[in-house]
């Protein structure tokens, strides 16, 4: 059906993936009427989608141990009272999808720690908040928070991609659960994270925060986009004259292999893999193989060209400034869960990817989702007014705009090794010199109708996270956790 929709909720949820749908569920569970508007199809979009899905799953006699271990690496900047509130819960609520979901069975019980299939788990979510009673929009992005007179979120438009026209939702409560972003670097699953929530926030006066750790790579064939981190701590690693290249232990690992690919071509064969991972890829990850099936390739024997594709704010940390236990943000009536939040309370300035991130979808949109359903009953109705500016609303003359352009600098300046991964003080104002003027060239004149206006704002808010990930990294001068500022005398000491 085609034309313009207006509803009203008490809830919104912007985003589609683990973190939307969970947060959907809690909402609906705690009584709420739930919209859920997707920038795709719920269930199919985002990073987990294309994932072999682990969690933070621990039993609670083992919490505290758990939080030390991986606080020990945190950099001193996480909290341990919230990262054992994400184990509490996470144990609390994924049980639930025992029905729906079929766990692999050991020693007689479910195994939720391993082996979920991103594909199956979506879509085993997506069916139980449909039957909660979640009206589900598939292909609905938004583009724009609305706020009410007193400056709290009342809901959120957008555009009808399919249907054509556009959309409205008036809420008692806003979640923003629409993912990180990976600044287009072809990572599998995150073309459609492109900063847009972070983007709305910040427009309706939330804040960021740990933006700076947003630099963490994953190894992927040099000719695919198919990125997965576990296999690949079992391979050997050669350069282009079958020299091996020693890898420490931990994530200096990537230090190592991002210097080693600015010097040329890297090569691996996977020859260490235990064969009781061989024999579980095919269940766990079924697409990790294809892109070797298809040119002939056995990662096991053959070795093969690798690179490193930037994961951005996925398995990077920083996002909206959570002010509250329920996942509150710095405006009223809007909450994140998921990676469009800060995970540095949670995880510190290391990467929470893999199982943490999960356990935070989970957990976070659980939170979240029932304190949405509180906020509403206290919300009353005001009259609402849209506050999208840069690609919606330029500040100046419309003008033409190369959209594929603007994107393709932001994706060297935010992906480029010697750019993101290795930074110093000049090289991170070089970027700004580069991204403030296109900031300019963007706020001022970007703007687009229907299909125009989703790629017209996604190119907005990858420009405008692009400017915050170097500010960010620029104000911290130190080398801290993914963060290495190799003009910091304690980077040249660490790696001497």
């Amino acid at each position: 059906m085609s034309g313009d929709l207006d509803l009203a909720a008490d809830v919104l949820v912007v985003g589609g993936g683990l973190a939307a749908t969970w947060t959907a569920l809690a909402a609906a569970q705690a009584g709420g009427a739930v919209v859920l508007a997707d920038k795709g199809y719920c269930g199919t979009s985002g990073v987990t989608a294309t994932a072999g899905v682990t969690h933070w799953f621990v039993p609670p006699e083992r919490h505290e141990e758990a939080v030390a271990q991986r606080h020990a690496h945190a950099g001193g900047l996480a909290d341990p009272e919230q990262a054992l509130r994400v184990l509490r819960t996470t144990w609390e609520r994924l049980p639930t999808l025992d029905k729906y979901y079929p766990f692999p069975v050991r020693d007689g019980q479910p195994d939720r720690t391993n082996n979920v299939r991103g594909p199956e788990y979506l879509r085993a979510m997506r069916g139980l908040i449909h039957r909660a009673g979640v009206r589900i929009l598939d292909h609905h992005p938004a583009l724009e928070l609305l706020l009410r007179p007193d400056g709290s979120a009342g809901g959120a438009a957008g555009v009808r991609r399919q249907a054509g026209g556009s959309w409205r939702v008036r809420a008692g409560a806003v979640v923003l659960a629409t993912g990180g972003t990976a600044f287009r670097s072809n990572l599998l699953g995150s073309r459609g994270n492109t900063g847009d929530g972070h983007l709305m926030a910040v427009e309706a006066g939330a804040r960021l925060s740990g933006l700076e750790f947003s630099n963490y790579y994953t190894l992927a064939p040099a000719y695919s986009t198919m990125a997965r981190s576990m296999s690949y701590l079992f391979g050997t690693y050669t350069d282009v004259d079958g020299a091996e290249i020693a890898l420490p232990p931990g994530p200096d690992r990537n230090r190592v292999l991002g210097a080693a690919l600015l010097r040329g071509p890297v090569f691996t064969t996977l020859d260490r893999t235990p064969e009781w991972v061989r024999r579980k890829m095919p269940v766990v990850q079924p697409n990790f193989l294809l892109p070797f099936a298809r040119r002939g390739i056995d990662p096991y024997t053959d070795r093969f060209e690798v690179t490193l594709l930037g994961e951005g704010t996925i398995r990077g940390v920083g996002g909206l400034v959570v002010t509250g236990p329920d996942c509150t943000t710095d405006v009223p009536g809007l909450f994140a869960a998921g990676d469009v939040a800060s995970r540095v309370p949670v995880v510190g300035a290391i990467s929470g990817g893999g199982s943490p991130n999960s356990a935070w979808a989970v957990s976070s949109g659980t939170w979240a989702g029932r304190a949405a359903v509180r906020h509403a009953r206290s919300a009353g109705s005001a009259p609402l007014h849209a506050v999208g500016r840069a690609g919606i609303r330029p500040s100046g003359r419309t003008a033409t705009v190369d959209t594929a352009g603007v994107v393709d600098v932001v994706r060297e300046e935010l992906n480029a090794y010697n750019k993101n991964m290795f930074r110093d003080a000049p090289g991170l104002r070089a970027s700004l010199s580069t991204l403030d003027p296109l900031w300019t060239i963007v706020e001022g004149g970007l703007t687009g109708t229907g299909r125009d206006a989703v790629t017209a704002r996604e190119t907005a808010s990858l420009v405008a996270m692009g400017r915050w990930v170097k500010k960010a990294a620029l104000r911290r001068p130190e080398t801290r956790g993914m963060h290495w500022r190799t003009d910091d005398p304690a980077w040249k000491e660490a790696v001497a």
